[in-house]
């Protein structure tokens, strides 16, 4: 059984930038363990631009954002293995973390961690799990499998599309699906508001006049051996369909985009304590969660809609691994934060008396106008800030002072104070 001071399995953003922090920290025993061929992750098949806005003040695609990173591990000589499952994730009485892997060129594989940070990032929920009728036609795929077989295998999966779910990737697969000659014949999103950024509402349907149906679902897949169309409906306030407003669309193609799943089978298995409602480790300000040296960052954590924010995080995760692994601990009382009044989780969701200053994440339940973001504690306020608008596919972040740490003396809450019409 080989012994490392710190391993992080996952070779995406996250990983690799909680890498780089916790070298630039003087840690020099690092392993990342990555499953697919080569570092980046998600990100090698993201070719469209927008990355890096906010970390590097200019535009990059996917694969540029993952390259920059990638770089910087090599030249810094920190070690990684491709193609490598992580199968468990155990503790010792020590302390210690026993990670249990497997890859074809160093087989079956033991590791005895110090610490160990999580970064296997999400996945995409599939048609089995909004329970859509029909049969099982060719022709349906994730947004994201979709994307794969555009942007990495050069195959389109079809050439008349409706897309169901108007988060972020799906935005984006309308997009590039018209621009490879498909026909994207309209984006349905069950909610009365879209789940991605204004941008790609913007850039992605608006520009290309494709149809976004809000409050619509699709209520049958019809066809037997290939998609042969869609029935989509409207939505009453109760978000079932209504029969009366039923219209076929004939298609060949549905892509889903209905939502992203934090990738969490090893988490659970290992006893790390889940927030139910972001399904992630419910963690501390250092992105510490219920396992003393096990450490979460990214998608794995909570879904982002930028990957700057990922990077972000991932290296306060880094740095407070290696603070960890020299032997700080974080001992004091942790009081615990929640969202209400429109904010529907907070990340981090417990934090430290004594804590440095650090950022509250957090994201709201649905689209708020003219609102004042609230922050007390043991009902005194820390920090007040007025918003034009707030909307759940837009995450919110809040700088704590060390001053208002200070002012910590109870349970943290974050919420909404409504100033005009909603």
């Amino acid at each position: 059984m080989k012994e490392i001071d710190l391993v992080i399995i996952g070779g995406g953003p996250a990983g690799m930038a909680a890498a780089l922090a916790a070298y630039e920290q003087g840690v020099r025993d690092i392993l990342i363990l990555e499953r697919e061929p080569q570092l980046g992750g998600i990100l090698e098949q993201c070719i469209h631009n927008g990355f890096g806005l906010h970390r590097f003040r200019e535009e990059l695609t996917g694969p540029e954002y993952a390259a920059r990173f990638a770089r910087e591990i090599v030249e810094k000589g920190i070690p990684y293995l491709l193609d490598t499952m992580v199968l468990e994730l155990g503790t010792e009485k020590d302390g210690a973390k026993i990670v249990t892997a497997v890859s074809p060129r160093e087989g079956y594989l033991k590791l005895r961690a110090r610490a160990v940070i999580l970064a296997m990032g999400c996945r995409e929920r599939p048609r089995g799990a909004i329970g859509i009728p029909g049969t099982r036609p060719a022709g349906v795929y994730t947004a994201g499998a979709a994307q794969k077989f555009v942007n990495l295998k050069g195959e389109l999966p079809g050439k008349r599309v409706v897309i169901l779910g108007s988060g972020d990737i799906g935005l984006i697969m309308a997009r590039r699906m018209t621009l490879e000659g498909a026909k994207v014949e309209a984006v349905c999103e069950l909610m009365p508001y879209s789940g991605g950024l204004t941008r790609n509402i913007v850039q992605c349907l608006e520009d290309f006049g494709i149809p976004l149906k809000l409050s619509h679902t699709v209520v049958r897949i019809h066809g037997r051996e290939r998609v042969e169309g869609v029935t989509i409906a409207a939505v009453g306030p109760d978000r079932k369909p209504l029969a009366e407003t039923e219209e076929f669309i004939p298609c060949d193609t549905l892509l889903l985009s209905v939502g992203l799943i934090p990738e969490n089978e090893l988490s659970q298995q290992a006893g790390v304590a889940l927030d139910p409602v972001t399904g992630g480790p419910s963690v501390d300000e250092c992105r510490q969660t219920s396992i003393p040296g096990v450490f979460a960052c990214g998608n794995v954590l909570h879904v982002h809609d930028l990957v700057d924010y990922v990077s972000e995080e991932a290296e306060i995760a880094g740095r407070q691994a290696a603070a960890y692994l020299s032997g700080r601990k974080m001992d004091g009382e942790a009081l615990p934060v929640g969202g209400k009044d429109g904010v529907r989780y907070v990340v981090p969701q417990r934090v430290h008396r004594d804590a440095e200053p650090f950022a509250l994440y957090f994201r709201v339940g649905d689209v708020y106008r003219n609102v004042r973001i609230v922050v007390e504690s043991g009902g005194k306020q820390l920090l007040s800030r007025a918003k034009q608008k707030v909307a759940p596919g837009e995450m919110e972040t809040l700088p704590l002072k060390k001053e208002q740490i200070a002012m910590l003396n109870g349970p943290v809450t974050v919420r909404l104070e409504q100033k005009g019409e909603k």
